[in-house]
């Protein structure tokens, strides 16, 4: 059995960089179709614990990938979507690697996080658990009231807030297939390109500085940790709450300069995806499609299939953090090299694609709406962290009821 764990791992790793490096293809699709194939794996012997390792290695890898598109083409995930300004801002500045290696040190950091919460979370989780669910909307309300009034226009900023969050409600309870793909696409992805497209940006030659020369200063480093600490384990077991939710609220909390934030949306990214693993174990509830997949698949998680499931987070960050590092260089050596414009109308067509065959001819009305309420808040220099309405307000509404 050994064997066809280590292979699982190894599968698992390349699945996930091709989904990181692929807007528009999610862990969840590879997932849902594993699931739908558990018969076919079955008659073939392999062990259930093999492909719950390759969903857990293919998820942890994602995470470290999922920047290299946000960053070098504007073209955000779920999980990645907080980078897609300040990493395309550092791209602009001839900083790309820079900005994807630092998002890779989070996730580094995010595996001993993880690994420092597990029995943490074993023992106290269950015990917290109806508490804290109890009292997420209202602080949710508080962080989204905190957000908009700290704009200098802020009767503008609740318009986008609203709107924002009235197109995610609409998005979530309308028969809309793959909702978040239409959805942020458009807010923070079409928007931003389109854009990029009328003021014809030219990139610079990117710097490829030694791994030795990319760090934080120790004020940065620890302003972003305690970001980290503060909101990603909170946010890990709850639905509804992501990645994006736990920088939004860690950044708000504790102000982070451009590298910081970069570094604090990388580790969250990780570690809200591997706690959602430990939270199957410890409450049973599963907050991540991969999370699902997995218990769908093992039914009841025993403690050495947890012991299973963390090495394999470990070994898969190791080898996926090597494999960003390569793929910063090479694409920092060949982003200014080539047409900028051509590369955006490419990267463009290739998310209408995926976004047509994965959602519905509603899907594609969210599209379009969410793509110019994504343009109308750039022009009107509104902070673009207002358009996370969208998946804040459908969480407050889907607590208090």
């Amino acid at each position: 059995m050994i064997i066809e764990i280590l292979l699982a791992l190894l599968l698992g790793v390349s699945a996930g960089t091709i989904t990181g490096l692929s807007p528009g293809i999610h862990i969840n699709l590879v997932a849902a179709i594993l699931i739908g194939s558990l018969g076919f794996f079955s008659s073939l012997s392999i062990p259930l614990i093999a492909l719950a390792v390759f969903i857990t290695s293919m998820s942890i890898t994602h995470t470290f990938m999922d920047f290299i598109p946000s960053i070098f083409l504007g073209a955000p995930e779920e999980d990645s979507f907080l980078s897609v300004l300040p990493g395309h801002q550092m791209l602009k500045e001839g900083r790309g690697q820079e900005a994807l290696v630092l998002t890779i040190y989070g996730s580094l950091t995010a595996l001993i996080i993880i690994l420092i919460f597990t029995p943490l979370f074993i023992i106290f989780l269950p015990k917290i658990y109806t508490i804290v669910r109890t009292a997420i909307p209202f602080i949710l309300i508080l962080i989204s009231l905190y957000i908009i009034f700290r704009e200098e226009n802020f009767l503008l900023s609740i318009v986008v807030f609203i709107l924002a969050g009235f197109l995610g409600y609409l998005a979530f309870n309308l028969p809309v297939k793959e909702p978040l793909m239409p959805l942020l696409s458009g807010l923070f992805g079409f928007s931003g390109l389109i854009i990029s497209l009328k003021q014809k940006t030219r990139l610079p030659k990117q710097e490829i500085l030694p791994l030795r020369k990319i760090k934080l200063t120790k004020s940065e480093f620890l302003k972003s940790l305690g970001a980290i600490l503060i909101s990603s384990p909170f946010c890990s077991f709850l639905p509804g709450i992501g990645s994006g939710h736990a920088a939004t609220i860690g950044s708000e909390i504790i102000p982070l300069n451009t590298k910081g934030f970069m570094f604090l949306v990388g580790a969250t990214n990780t570690i809200i995806m591997g706690l959602s693993f430990i939270a199957i174990y410890s409450i049973g509830k599963a907050r991540s499609g991969s999370a699902a997949a997995i218990e769908q698949i093992l039914g009841e998680i025993t403690r050495q299939n947890l012991t299973i499931l963390i090495i394999t987070m470990i070994a898969a960050g190791i080898i996926a953090a090597i494999i960003g590092i390569r793929l910063s260089n090479v694409c920092a050596n060949y982003i200014s090299k080539l047409n900028y414009q051509k590369i955006t109308l490419f990267t463009l067509g290739i998310m209408l694609i995926f976004n047509i065959i994965f959602t519905n001819w509603l899907g594609l009305l969210v599209l379009a709406t969410a793509t110019s309420l994504g343009i109308f808040a750039i022009l009107s220099e509104s902070r673009r962290i207002n358009l996370m309405a969208c998946l804040i307000i459908p969480a407050i509404i889907y607590y208090l009821l």
